[in-house]
């Protein structure tokens, strides 16, 4: 008689929702965000594969338009990182939280855990669309419950924040991380999307 085999049950799965920096942008296979968090996740033992539906250039318009299909049947967590783009054109703030709100609330309703990554407007752009961008993410994650990280960049600011402190971890462009850049962002998101996986199960 053979060995009756058991179904495989699948790893979990967390969707990584973003933009260029979550897509992994100017760096080469395996240096990206979605491919150095898999890789700590997995040092870390976590039984969880992480998708990248990371698009450059992306806004929070662009993420909602895609949310339905990334977030297909073994999706279980999704992490989202989106609203640098909206910030870099200047955008209107409200119309960025009504986008991310839709994006939370479609996660709601399929009973999803999120992860929102905060972003940080700069201070050339005004105080008031300073505050008015810098708002959306704490009031979103308070609104919905949701699990919030301070920002990819905030490993790399230092305490107390400093700019001064970036340039060694970006590219040329001075925008996007380098590799060594990623790789203290996953040092600082990992323990937030361990928590993401708990709340999964």
């Amino acid at each position: 008689m053979g060995v009756s085999a058991l179904p495989a049950v699948a790893e979990p799965v967390i969707a990584a929702l973003g933009d260029s920096l979550t897509a992994g942008y100017g760096l080469a296979d395996g240096q990206g965000l979605v491919p150095q968090l898999q890789a700590w996740l997995d040092g870390k033992g976590a039984d969880v594969t992480v998708m990248n539906a990371g698009v450059s250039g992306d806004t929070t318009a662009g993420g909602l338009s895609r949310l339905d299909w990334t977030l297909s049947p073994d999706v279980g967590g999704l992490i989202v990182a989106l609203g640098g783009n909206d910030m870099l054109r200047g955008l209107p703030p409200e119309a960025s939280k009504a986008n991310l709100e839709a994006i939370l609330q479609g996660a709601e309703d399929r009973g999803i855990p999120v992860l929102l990554v905060a972003m940080q407007a700069p201070a050339n752009l005004g105080p008031d669309y300073q505050a008015a961008f810098d708002a959306i993410y704490a009031d979103l994650a308070a609104k919905y419950q949701v699990a919030l990280n301070p920002g990819f960049y905030a490993p790399l600011l230092g305490s107390p924040p400093d700019p001064a402190r970036l340039a060694p971890f970006l590219q040329p462009d001075g925008l996007h991380p380098n590799a060594e850049g990623v790789t203290k962002i996953v040092e600082g998101l990992g323990p937030d999307v361990l928590t993401l996986l708990d709340q999964m199960k």
